[in-house]
């Protein structure tokens, strides 16, 4: 398992971290098959309680490929943040070619009010160390 740089994005206080990790245990590149594992911390360093919903995700492969991925919560749970909490979970994804990337967005609603936002997970590289260097 190779680690990858630190992508952060913070939205109306609420800080998301990323971090992929290629899984070359689980990768089968003679097969065209390639696995990501990718590590996803949320904070809310805002003052309000905020709950994750729903989630949305665009994964692109190297030859251009998106795949939307749309579902409730994170991991089968939609976790509630008080003011200074963080949640981290870890997913996975596999591609057909030995790089690409990864964006997003979370659907968030403020507790209190009830105002429904969106927070943007950032842009993260997936790109096995394999090949010769990074694409993106």
């Amino acid at each position: 398992m190779i680690e990858s740089p630190l992508f952060t994005a913070v939205t109306r206080n609420v800080r998301v971290s990323v971090r992929a990790f290629y899984l070359e245990d689980q990768s089968r590149p003679e097969e065209s098959h390639f696995v990501w594992a990718y590590r996803v911390s949320i904070e809310n360093q805002g003052q309000v309680t905020v709950q994750l919903l729903k989630r949305s995700w665009q994964i692109t492969d190297a030859m251009g490929r998106m795949q939307q991925v749309h579902g409730p919560g994170v991991v089968g749970e939609q976790p509630v943040l008080e003011p200074g909490e963080s949640f981290e979970y870890t997913s996975g994804t596999p591609l057909a070619t030995p790089s690409g990337f990864m964006r997003g967005t979370y659907h968030m609603v403020e507790h209190d009010s009830g105002e429904a936002f969106d927070v943007a997970i950032p842009a993260f590289s997936l790109d096995c160390p394999h090949q010769g260097g990074a694409l993106h």
